[in-house]
């Protein structure tokens, strides 16, 4: 097949789930086309069978802002004229569900049916969602959608719940790669803690969403209890907030703000214990990467975070906002009799979400897209 792939070039999770989702069918053989503004952080360098088109937004005296969901359409009219594309997946409602549509009309009037399949990662519907401005496009652009995947059972429902469509939804959960985690080359442990202490590690946004500041209130209940030392990795609107709560709570001297990490598994290869007390979270991609290290998980209720970690099993579960029971998860899963039997079962669980177990999904899903019976 010749895959069209349009994503957010970023870190974030949707940008770095479509980049491996085309990786990993590149290597099976099919053509797939990145389309975006930028060429996304997890590509790497030259791989067979693996394109990437650039959409360049000139900048007009006329707009206030540039016009790059009718920038995007044009360039995956051109992408797929080119290229003869056989469908485009796009990751997140907006813009790129809409303009995915846009292109499709066009192509339509040359006698070219294009299947468009979208994927819901989250806060394009969680944070979206809720500003009434965006509802009527994103429930048309999801509707004319030839499928539509989400993540998690969670996100799926509050994707029925926060806008009028009539599509299955198809649950399709994020994964890892494997070959990503063998022989992972953390950093030197011992410049942030010495042999007797625990390393717990956060790598998230900074955004409020996260709850920074609950990490570090969780973090100096448990200092009081063992000695540990704890890794902050990322950047963001809370980075303040929280450097200021753990100077209040007089931990400072144990916490390391280490900001955005070209490789974040970095930190996580040579943590004992990761937190995530999220207020929502559609699915938890940060969560399954810690468990692929070995390293279980204590987070929040919320959202599908219970879709991907399993309580008692993988790391322990607390209702948002609880500081001093995930405080006490924390110190139960890093006692010596346990700590060694979470991480094997949560290098256990995350093989549940290899991408040699999810990918036969989207290629299936793929196959009934391009089948003649959806095509007419």
């Amino acid at each position: 097949m010749r895959i069209g792939m349009v994503c957010y070039p970023t870190f974030g999770g949707s940008g770095v789930v479509a980049t491996e989702l085309g990786k990993a069918l590149a290597a099976r053989g099919h053509e797939v086309h990145f389309i975006t503004y930028d060429q996304p952080v997890r590509l790497g360098s030259f791989r067979p069978n693996v394109f990437y088109h650039e959409v360049r937004i000139a900048q007009y005296p006329l707009f206030d802002y540039p016009p790059y969901e009718l920038v995007l359409a044009s360039k995956m009219v051109e992408v797929v004229r080119q290229q003869n594309l056989d469908l485009l997946h796009v990751h997140y409602a907006i813009p790129h569900a809409s303009s995915a549509y846009m292109a499709k009309r066009i192509l339509a009037e040359e006698g070219r049916n294009l299947p468009v399949v979208t994927t819901l990662h989250g806060t394009d519907i969680t944070l979206l969602g809720k500003d009434p401005g965006f509802e009527p496009v994103i429930s048309f652009a999801i509707n004319q959608s030839d499928a539509v995947t989400a993540v998690s059972t969670s996100l799926r429902s509050d994707t029925y719940k926060l806008f009028g469509i009539n599509k299955d939804i198809e649950v399709i959960p994020n994964f890892v790669c494997p070959a990503h985690f063998k022989d992972l080359k953390g950093q030197d442990r011992e410049q942030f803690t010495s042999s007797d202490e625990h390393l717990l590690c956060h790598i998230s946004n900074f955004r409020p969403v996260k709850r920074v500041v609950d990490v570090i209130k969780t973090f100096a209940l448990l200092a009081d209890r063992m000695p540990a030392k704890l890794l902050m990795v990322g950047d963001g609107p809370d980075r303040s907030a929280a450097e200021r709560e753990a100077r209040e709570q007089g931990v400072d001297d144990r916490v390391f703000f280490l900001g955005k990490l070209k490789n974040p598994l970095e930190a996580l290869a040579i943590s004992d214990l990761f937190l995530l007390p999220s207020e929502s979270e559609s699915f938890g991609l940060a969560a399954l990467e810690a468990m692929a290290c070995g390293v279980p998980v204590v987070a929040t209720e919320a959202g599908g975070l219970p879709e991907v970690i399993r309580h008692g099993v993988s790391g322990m579960l607390s209702p948002v906002g609880d500081n001093e029971q995930m405080a006490n998860h924390a110190e139960f899963l890093l006692a010596p009799a346990n700590l060694e039997r979470f991480r094997e079962q949560a290098l256990q669980r995350a093989g549940n979400f290899a991408i040699d177990r999810i990918l036969p999904e989207y290629l299936g899903l793929y196959d009934r897209v391009l089948s003649p019976e959806a095509i007419d």
